[in-house]
């Protein structure tokens, strides 16, 4: 290791440790979405039923679905407080500073979504963000709590009609005694998969200029609506997020006792009830009602549970690997999460997409994990070192820089 390597290591933090973890495991999910339209993460069987797509949607929604996309909206609630920290130490308002940067990501979003890819999460983040802004002040206690009960109360509703609609789905699926109004909704719904797989199919193999037009005349909101449908699940993680910053977990100032115990109830808890679901679901060949529900209603609850297990167990692991070639391979790779995040759509997309090598077009779903290590591949080559030069990565020095353009005598190094 270099001498210049050995003086940036300490400006790696756990927190960037973490954040490069559930970096790489949100590729796993997100490289079904670059493959295929937007209901494939849904269900192994949309857009088509192939060999392997079962057991490799079991392995992916087991170990990582949702699971990782919480983790890191729990970080970047934690990091909202970094960036609030430092612009009130610079002598600017924290709180303003930060809704112009998640001004910025909104920008940032709809560009990434109109010009590359319908699964963005920047629009939705910094939306959900600019409302977490407004309790940024409160304790940890209140954070957390707040944070919990707005996640719970509004996944218990949701639950409930997600229940009622796996039966209704059932009675019609198995020919058992459904009323009228069930059968012509689960025809309804049929209507609309194959609606929404066409035209996502038509973007998918369209030349550059072309998929953009498409997603301006077929779904110019998107974003927007992702934003609806995924709000009472960012924004209380979010809050949650931030709660646990304060309270110091993500600064390692828990003791590993306490990092243990949540751990292993997060991880062990969680994941029982995730393998519950998975056969469960596999079991009844994945119906697509009720992989609606589980995926967006019913896996909430062991996906926060196994996200706080996995941030607890890596927080564990950063003292025995922040020396080691891997762990700052991982730390400067969170560190650059905005430019990974960005880079890594770009590079699937053109692999994908029908103006880069096509390869959607013809590939069966049980390859796409060999498309995985190229991911991590990427976003681990070139992080250290860049930041051996760099105080962060070249997205991120544009994103601040935005941020800061206008804001007299101040110096543009927050995180």
């Amino acid at each position: 290791m270099s001498s210049i390597v050995k003086a940036r290591q300490p400006r790696i933090a756990a927190i960037d440790f973490v954040r490069g973890v559930a970096l790489l495991g949100i590729l796993t999910i997100n490289v079904t979405g670059f493959w295929g339209p937007t209901l494939a993460g849904f269900s192994p069987h949309l857009p088509r039923a192939e060999p392997g797509g079962d057991a490799w949607f079991l392995i992916a929604f087991v170990l990582f679905e949702g699971k990782m996309r919480a983790l890191f909206t729990l970080l970047f609630g934690a990091s909202m407080l970094l960036f609030i920290n430092a612009a009130d130490a610079r002598g600017a308002w924290g709180p303003g500073m930060q809704a112009r940067r998640l001004g910025w990501l909104l920008l940032f979003g709809y560009a990434h979504y109109l010009l590359l890819w319908w699964g963005d999460i920047l629009f939705p983040y910094a939306l959900c963000g600019l409302a977490a802004l407004l309790l940024c002040r409160m304790p940890a206690a209140m954070l957390i709590s707040m944070g919990l009960m707005l996640f719970g109360l509004s996944h218990g509703l949701d639950a409930i009609g997600a229940v009622q609609g796996i039966i209704a789905e059932h009675a019609v699926l198995t020919g058992a005694l459904a009323l009228p109004t069930d059968r012509a909704d689960e025809a309804a719904m049929m209507a609309r998969i194959a609606r929404s797989l066409a035209e996502d199919h038509a973007i998918l193999i369209a030349p550059f200029f072309a998929a953009i037009r498409l997603r301006l005349a077929t779904a110019p909101w998107l974003p927007l609506q992702t934003t609806g449908a995924t709000f009472t699940e960012t924004l209380p993680l979010m809050l949650i997020g931030m709660g646990l910053h304060r309270a110091g977990l993500w600064t390692g100032a828990w003791r590993r006792r306490t990092l243990a115990w949540m751990a292993g109830l997060g991880i062990g808890l969680g994941g029982a009830m995730t393998v519950a679901l998975a056969w469960w679901i596999a079991a009844r060949d994945f119906p697509p009602r009720a992989m609606f529900g589980v995926i967006q209603t019913l896996t909430a609850l062991p996906h926060l549970m196994m996200a706080l297990g996995y941030g607890a167990a890596l927080m564990l692991s950063w003292p025995l690997v922040c020396h080691t070639r891997i762990g700052l391979a991982l730390a400067a790779a969170g560190r650059t999460a905005f430019t990974n995040y960005l880079g890594t759509t770009i590079v699937m997309t053109a692999l994908f997409s029908g103006w880069g090598l096509g390869l959607a077009a013809w590939l069966p779903r049980g390859y796409l994990p060999l498309f995985i290590p190229l991911g991590w591949l990427a976003m681990l080559a070139w992080p250290q070192r860049w930041l051996t030069t760099h105080a962060q990565g070249p997205f991120e020095m544009v994103w601040r820089r935005l941020t800061w353009l206008g804001v007299k005598d101040a110096k543009i190094t927050a995180r």
